[in-house]
């Protein structure tokens, strides 16, 4: 069995046309027909129908099996060709969401500086939605991603470093500013204008917002959405809004006042160092993972 028999296949799947597949890998179709006649006799199934009546090309259901499975193949083909690029490069592709890279990396810097790790990150400024599917795909070597829930997935390796309640925040001047000590319920805010993170941003802070709306039954009213969190910061501070964001991002120094949410199920922020298990751990990477971990002690 060879690679390009698997790619023809899963081409053919898709296309369901021996011409056009043929065409897109310009060659000619008779290679496409033996590439699948090969595969059909390693797995001793046919894949396809060929109906010469409609003219169509039905799948199997062995063909389908075989197509789930080819395509994982594939992509662990192209991972691996990435991982092997990145450790020839010598650099480590390393993922920062914006809140965690602003607020959570920066006290870290110094000690990976020390230890000569610094120089060797490459870093990449995503969502940690977006993140996450990169380090998947192989284009990231480790990433430090947020959730709402331990990252939990197929071929990776994950560790909770930190996390962080997720208040809501107000001016000093705003009503809510009194509940400072006691919190309030996120019922209590329903009829609140919120400033809120942008969607396109891939913003954990909208998976924990959409969490507390679907346990409330109830949508806010969403006034204005801005990517940048110190925009949204100094919005709350002139009362123009409330907005929900973890303690992470809320320094002593902003003019906000943090009220917590005594929600029983409120969702919480979480910091996680996230790799590949099929990422080979070189020293250097090692080294980077180790100060995550004793970061977290």
């Amino acid at each position: 069995m060879n690679i390009k028999d698997i790619k023809y296949y899963c081409s053919l799947v898709e296309e369901k046309n021996f011409s056009k597949v043929a065409e897109l890998f310009n060659v000619s179709q008779p290679t496409i027909t033996m590439a699948i006649k090969r595969l059909e006799k390693e797995f001793n199934a046919p894949f396809f129908i060929r109906d010469q009546s409609h003219r169509e090309l039905r799948i199997t259901t062995a063909g389908e099996q075989f197509y789930m499975h080819a395509q994982a193949i594939l992509t662990e083909i192209e991972v691996a060709r990435k991982e092997i690029i990145s450790s020839q490069e010598g650099k480590i592709r390393f993922g920062l969401p914006p809140i965690i890279g602003n607020y959570y990396f920066p006290p870290l810097s110094p000690g990976l500086m020390k230890k000569g790790i610094m120089q060797q990150l490459e870093t990449y400024e995503y969502g940690s939605a977006h993140l996450l599917k990169m380090v998947q795909r192989g284009d990231l070597d480790m990433a430090l991603l947020g959730s709402i829930k331990p990252i939990n997935y197929p071929r990776l390796r994950s560790q909770i470093l930190a996390t962080f309640p997720i208040n809501i925040i107000v001016s000093k001047h705003h009503p809510l500013a009194a509940k400072k000590a006691i919190g309030v319920t996120f019922a209590d805010l329903k009829n609140e204008a919120f400033l809120a993170l942008a969607k396109e941003a891939e913003f954990i802070h909208q998976q924990a917002f959409r969490t507390l709306t679907q346990q409330n039954h109830f949508r806010p009213q969403i006034s204005y959405q801005t990517n940048d969190v110190h925009i949204l910061k100094s919005m709350v501070a002139d009362n123009l809004g409330i907005a929900y964001l973890t303690d992470l991002a809320v320094l002593d120094s902003d003019d906000v006042v943090r009220v917590p949410l005594t929600d029983p199920d409120a969702p919480v922020f979480m910091v996680s160092s996230v790799s590949r298990t099929t990422t080979p751990m070189n020293s250097t990477k090692q080294a980077l993972w180790d100060e995550l971990l004793k970061a977290a002690k």
